[in-house]
């Protein structure tokens, strides 16, 4: 049951006319020799440990190890209750669950890193926000996070998740890829349509740097959390429309791949360039411009 390529994912799909998710778990199960009660108990806790952090940024806001962040999805989601949000609830609420991940996370606290801890807020903003206003029961949900499984595990085969080889586009990229597959799934959408929308959102995110502020990740590392939720929802709606992806998965991750490694050091992580040099940020770090 085993795949390397969204090609051979999608024919198993076909194949045994199941989705994504399912496929997912039996390749699982096979692997790991375990049963599937199991592999979804532990799916479930990971679950839980995302429910807890979105909650704890906003009912215990906390200031980051760096000092560069900290309250913002409290902010977010008191806007979202006024009704002045522009946003609609969906997408407001994706963004400040993606945000406050991040703030839990570099505050120190107990998180997913799925697939990095940079890129941890995206899954479980966009899912749990989903969950949210289209009442999805929790195992509907375990099984979407199988779906971010599947186009996660083609990244780290095929591509890369690090920012440090790819940029941040490996990063944010394929979490909100992760993300957009998983949502189509959950609103009824094909299997080709789950992976046209992750190959949208590569496409997006395309040439995205990583550039964190101090070599912390912080800033910009939140903002673009909650950039690739959203992209997320956008790439989902698009292909639950209909409109295919001219460009299929196993393709899109071999171009951020190959754009990646053409990315300069300087824009890998490394704190040397972009946002990271900014003389604001680096008066704010202290650091000398």
């Amino acid at each position: 049951m085993d795949f390397k390529k969204a090609a051979e994912l999608l024919s198993l799909c076909k194949e045994y006319d199941k989705p994504i998710s399912q496929i997912m778990m039996d390749r699982e199960c096979e692997m790991t020799e375990k049963p599937l009660d199991e592999i979804r108990s532990r799916m479930a806790v990971s679950l839980q440990i995302m429910k807890d952090a979105t909650k704890e940024a906003i009912n215990q806001p906390s200031q980051s190890m760096g000092g560069l962040i900290g309250g913002e999805s409290r902010k977010l989601s008191d806007l979202q209750s006024s009704g002045k949000n522009i946003a609609g609830n969906l997408i407001s609420k994706a963004i400040a669950y993606s945000m406050g991940v991040l703030e839990v996370n570099a505050s120190m606290g107990l998180i997913v890193a799925a697939p990095t801890a940079g890129s941890s807020g995206v899954i479980p903003g966009v899912l749990l926000a989903l969950q949210e206003e289209y009442d999805f029961t929790d195992d509907q949900i375990i099984d979407a996070l199988f779906t971010c499984s599947a186009i996660g595990y083609l990244a780290m085969l095929n591509a890369t998740v690090a920012g440090a080889v790819g940029g941040c586009q490996a990063e944010i990229g394929v979490a909100a890829a992760m993300a957009a597959a998983a949502v189509v799934e959950l609103m009824g959408g094909t299997p080709e349509q789950c992976t046209d929308s992750a190959s949208t959102v590569l496409m997006n995110m395309l040439g995205l740097v990583c550039d964190p502020v101090g070599g912390l990740v912080e800033y910009p590392c939140q903002n673009r959390n909650a950039s690739g939720a959203s992209n997320a929802i956008v790439a989902a709606e698009i292909s639950l429309a209909g409109i295919h992806q001219l460009i299929p998965l196993d393709e899109m991750m071999d171009i951020m791949y190959t754009v990646g490694k053409k990315l300069p050091a300087e824009l890998r992580e490394t704190a040397l360039g972009g946002c990271a040099l900014s003389p604001s940020a680096c008066a704010k770090c202290k650091i000398k411009h």
